[in-house]
């Protein structure tokens, strides 16, 4: 493509004023439309250029735009395996005995709460087992008083809990979550939640008044499955009254309940999406409910290890990462596999500090 320059337009002009006067009219609009041509080219050309340059850039810019962290906002801590009850379904199962030092524990509940954790729920195995409790005691204690968390939560079965506990570490505690499968203590011994002499049901009666007496929040956990799909618990949930009834599909994890190295052989305690949903509709005028299918359970928890890992069961097993005491939260997390869509959806954000429920004592 030519270009207009000095020397050219000179060349031009001279050329025209040597020929005759008739032809001088001629040349001068030829002269005319050459100029013409020659500015319109540029300008195009430099507007391709500006497009080319431009184009890179701003692919650049969304390319180097970093993805927002994961914000621990609510993690479950799994502080131990081991468990006093032995229920055929369990998908945390007793494969080591190892507790992390009450120090250690500490280091990385704080790690948690730098990066953005809210609520911090214990679970097990059985949380109580461990120093008869003592050691879970001085961690809700810590949470509470000292990183100030708007939640502390406990899962347990609720075998091994005692008064003293209530009045060493209860103002400390915002909700204790009582796994409960059934009102009929044969099928309890079914699913394995048996314990000789001790009344399952009976037990959780009198940890519902420990609850109202030192201003906990109590909160029941069902589990769905083979032995009390066809169970109608209305009556008794309604008289216990919790905060939240959690009512959870039976589910296989890969290594824990199901396969070659689980403890456990949950296959015959499993349910279709459809029995689930009968469950439901049965219950449907509980207004404390809140069920979660496998779909909505199975992403949408941020677990932590007896090491301190997350465990990402994304591909139906549990793959650890490394332990945030090593690598930190942030690096650590992004292994998990967390959903925070699902998490949202399943309701896991809702209001779990117990000075907000406004309940009645």
């Amino acid at each position: 493509m030519w270009v207009l320059t000095p020397a050219a337009f000179a060349g031009k002009l001279l050329s025209v004023f040597r020929q005759p006067l008739s032809s001088l009219w001629r040349s001068l609009v030829l002269l005319l439309c050459w100029l013409r041509a020659t500015f319109w080219l540029l300008a195009t050309k430099r507007t391709k250029q500006q497009l080319v340059l431009r184009e890179p850039d701003e692919t650049k810019e969304e390319e180097e735009d970093p993805p927002l962290p994961t914000i621990p906002t609510s993690v479950n801590y799994h502080f131990t395996r081991q468990c006093n009850y032995k229920c055929g379904f369990c998908f945390h199962t007793a494969k080591t005995s190892f507790v992390l030092p009450l120090e250690e524990a500490k280091r990385g509940l704080l790690l948690l709460k730098e990066a953005g954790m809210e609520k911090i729920n214990f679970s097990g195995g059985e949380p109580f087992i461990h120093d008869r409790g003592e050691y879970l005691g001085k961690l809700v204690k810590f949470c509470k008083a000292e990183l100030q968390l708007p939640s502390v939560s406990i899962i347990s079965n609720g075998s091994l809990i005692r008064e003293r506990w209530f009045q060493n570490y209860g103002e400390y505690l915002d909700i204790l979550a009582i796994s409960c499968d059934s009102f009929d203590e044969e099928v309890n011994v079914l699913i394995g939640r048996g314990q000789g002499k001790k009344n399952h049901v009976e037990n959780l009666q009198k940890l519902r008044t420990w609850c109202r007496d030192y201003r906990v929040a109590f909160k029941i956990n069902s589990v769905v499955n083979r032995f009390n799909v066809e169970e109608d618990m209305m009556e008794q949930i309604k008289a216990l009254n919790p905060v939240r009834w959690k009512v959870f599909q039976c589910l296989l994890i890969e290594g824990e309940n199901c396969g070659e190295d689980a403890l456990r052989e949950a296959e015959r305690f499993v349910i279709g999406d459809e029995e689930f949903e009968r469950f439901l509709e049965r219950h449907k005028e509980v207004s404390c409910l809140v069920p979660e299918s496998n779909q909505k359970m199975k992403d949408s928890y941020l677990i932590l290890d007896e090491y301190m890992r997350f465990l990402n069961c994304r591909k139906g097993r549990k793959d650890p990462s490394k332990s945030i005491l090593d690598v930190g939260v942030e690096e650590a997390i992004q292994f998990s596999g967390f959903d925070e869509k699902m998490f949202l959806k399943r309701g896991g954000k809702y209001i779990w500090s117990k000075a907000d429920l406004k309940l009645d004592w």
